[in-house]
């Protein structure tokens, strides 16, 4: 097992790591929208989504991957009201539609309005 980890995705803010290889497959831990270089939470909902996005891609390069290896993906939204926003950034990312799940929680961290989880080929 490896470990995965990049300063141009956020740290991890409790006892985990940013992502894991096992085999040929990438866990990468939620990603919430915090700008790694500044540490500030853009406003809205879709400005979050393309901040987790690009999270995602970091976490993603740094293992030798990319969005096209993307198998499933895990999104906890804030407000299930910001569906079809959160929907229209993510399209745009990941364009090989990955299996996915998409909640409404109570909570995330840090107060966001969103964040994914994915697991992805290496």
């Amino acid at each position: 097992m490896k470990t995965i980890s990049t300063d141009k995705a956020p740290a991890a803010i409790g006892p985990y790591s940013q992502a894991k290889i096992t085999g040929d497959l990438l866990y990468a831990s939620g990603q919430i929208p915090v700008d790694p270089a500044t540490g500030e939470i853009p406003s809205g909902i879709e400005a979050q989504t393309e901040q987790v996005c690009k999270n995602i891609g970091e976490l993603l390069k740094a293992a030798g991957s990319s969005f096209d290896n993307v198998v499933k993906t895990t999104c906890f939204l804030a407000d299930i009201g910001d569906f079809a926003a959160f929907n229209a950034v993510y399209a745009k990312y990941f364009t090989s539609a990955p299996a996915r799940s998409c909640v409404a929680v109570k909570d995330i961290p840090k107060g966001v309005l969103c964040e994914i989880e994915i697991i992805a080929e290496v």
